[in-house]
């Protein structure tokens, strides 16, 4: 995709698109990057459903760590593969009072170090919670990415990679969320809404749907 295309494709999103971020609800950095690592493979309704009330008691690394692994399985049981991520839970916590005097790091290595935590999760951290220019690559993200061919990859890394590349500096802070969301409701898996993508002119995706 050429230069001139990549930058109509993202002044033509932000014209939909007026303030991207998270769908995620959150009080702090630290429910942020809970909450981001609750959602995987989940929706973020399923997580908000869970979180509303849960945040109101328990928001800090201290919390969860006097909850301890047992009672955050019971706590976010409705969430998909709750076990494994009460585990990473707790354990975060736990690393975050030992190493970090319970902050979350304002640094890529030193999130990834953390149990349960990714190169998407602490890119989302990056992102929403300190306002810095980084992309998270999701199944949505990647989608789109490959299907425009704006950035093609065949795992979210290289997906990644190849945006940072490509995406005009100007729209890199919030290039994210803004492929995530047009994924998420228009360039959709099964059935993508090609009759009211905006973008649809720049799409290199064979199977358009104009149903």
């Amino acid at each position: 995709m050429k230069s001139r295309e990549i930058n109509s494709l993202f002044k033509n999103l932000g014209k939909v698109i007026k303030n991207p971020k998270t769908d995620l609800s959150y009080k702090n950095k630290f429910t942020l990057l809970i909450s981001v690592v609750l959602s995987a493979q989940c929706t973020d309704v399923s997580v908000n459903n869970v979180t509303k009330s849960l945040y109101k008691k328990y928001n800090k690394p201290e919390h969860f760590l006097k909850l301890g692994r047992k009672r955050i399985e019971i706590l976010i049981k409705r969430i998909n593969f709750f076990r494994n991520k009460a585990k990473s839970v707790y354990l975060l916590s736990k690393q975050l009072i030992e190493q970090h005097n319970s902050k979350v790091p304002k640094n890529f290595d030193k999130l990834i170090a953390l149990p349960g935590v990714g190169r998407k999760t602490a890119s989302v951290v990056l992102n929403e919670g300190f306002g810095m220019p980084t992309i998270a690559v999701d199944t949505h993200v990647f989608r789109v990415s490959n299907r425009t061919g704006l950035a093609r990859g065949k795992n979210p890394d290289e997906v990644q990679k190849n945006l940072y590349k490509v995406v005009p500096e100007k729209y890199i802070k919030n290039a994210g969320h803004t492929l995530l969301l047009h994924g998420r409701y228009t360039c959709k898996a099964r059935t993508p809404s090609c009759k009211t993508c905006v973008i649809i002119k720049y799409c290199k995706y064979k199977k358009k749907e104009f149903k």
